[in-house]
């Protein structure tokens, strides 16, 4: 396994966050920390909030690349007062950031068990307890340090424990940025000592050229891809990888006529997802099918569908299948219920066809039961 797999903080077939040096779309993050840092009223610690992909690490690793530049050139914007977070990629900190060598900076994700030379599910205690010995051995040098946290959302209660301790007493010159994707999740003492700082999903537009920063060719199809990514460039990758759009079109295709079916259809989908070395497309078809079945909710409460579509056909899709507000309700009371079934499946290693299969017919026998 090569250390480029070892990151789990790294979009697969995207660059890392740390080898971002501009972030799309999310201006007004950026403002509200310049805004701190210009008012000298810079929080010690970031809560970094906000849907997966769409900026947070990018935004991390910038605002610490700008306060260890900032830091080392003491003062090295003169008189003016800084406008922006960007840093030139020639400048020394930008360097040793991208070679991961920057010894005022100091990174938490989840590590490698050396048991097992696997990556652990959770960051650890022994996680944590690293940073206290990087902040005391770097302490002599007396410069601004920063600490970036990837994801808050996988410590353990041992992790979490020991960093509250260190937010309860903050070290001097230190800023920590915690990543969360689900802020609810964490401690609450752990949230009351941060600034909260919310990204929100990405328009269209700021999608696109994301991906195409990112060098990720994105095809033609860019409005379903924003629709179904949820403005998550994260999840537009993932979806791009795995030939999403394609699949999701082969769902919209599959229900069109409810509460009929095309059984050769739906048999073809199962066996797809069953075949060995799928994990990965399946995961993708379980959030797809909840996701359509969200969409159909959405339309029923609204009388509208979704725009834009997720694919050819949806709208007339949804629209039959989700014509009031009672349809709204089954439809997410299906929702529900099948991403629990789903779930628990994957958890107790069901057959993938047959999940897929039973999934498939638990969402007609809801079409079965729409008043005519």
């Amino acid at each position: 396994m090569t250390s480029e797999t070892r990151q789990p903080d790294r979009i697969e077939g995207a660059p890392h966050p740390r080898e971002t040096l501009r972030l799309i779309g999310q201006g007004a993050a950026e403002a509200a920390f310049l805004d701190a840092f210009n008012g000298d009223r810079l929080h010690h610690a970031w809560l970094v909030t906000g849907a997966r992909g769409v900026g947070k690490a990018t935004f991390a690793w910038r605002a610490a690349r700008f306060l260890l530049a900032h830091d080392e050139a003491g003062g090295m914007f003169g008189a003016d007062t800084p406008s922006s977070l960007d840093i030139s990629p020639d400048h020394p900190i930008a360097r040793r950031m991208l070679a991961r060598s920057e010894p005022q900076l100091f990174h938490i994700t989840r590590s490698i068990n050396d048991k097992t030379d696997r990556l652990r599910d959770m960051i650890v205690a022994d996680d944590v307890r690293s940073l206290h010995n990087f902040l005391s051995l770097s302490s002599a040098d007396g410069g601004r340090r920063a600490v970036i946290i990837d994801s808050a959302d996988e410590m353990n209660v041992q992790a979490a424990n020991s960093l509250l301790k260190m937010l309860e007493e903050p070290p001097a010159r230190t800023t920590l940025f915690l990543i969360s994707h689900q802020p609810s999740g964490l401690l609450p003492t752990i949230r009351s000592r941060c600034r909260e700082l919310r990204l929100p999903p990405l328009s269209a537009e700021d999608m696109a050229q994301a991906l195409t920063q990112a060098g990720i060719e994105q095809g033609d199809d860019t409005q379903a891809l924003a629709a179904l990514s949820g403005g998550s460039v994260g999840e537009a990758v993932r979806l791009i990888n795995l030939d999403g759009l394609k699949l999701y079109a082969d769902l919209i295709q599959l229900f069109a006529d409810l509460p009929n079916i095309d059984r050769p259809r739906a048999l073809a989908l199962a066996n797809a997802a069953g075949q060995r070395g799928a994990e990965d497309r399946l995961n993708l078809l379980i959030w797809l099918i909840e996701l359509m079945l969200g969409r159909m909710a959405q339309t029923g409460a609204t009388g509208t569908a979704p725009s834009p579509e997720g694919a050819p056909g949806e709208a007339r899709m949804l629209a039959r299948a989700a014509p009031d507000l009672n349809a709204a309700r089954a439809w997410a009371d299906c929702a529900q219920d099948v991403g629990a079934r789903m779930r628990n499946g994957r958890a107790v290693n069901l057959d993938p066809a047959s999940l897929v299969l039973d999934t498939v017919f638990r969402i007609q026998k809801t079409a079965e039961h729409q008043p005519a």
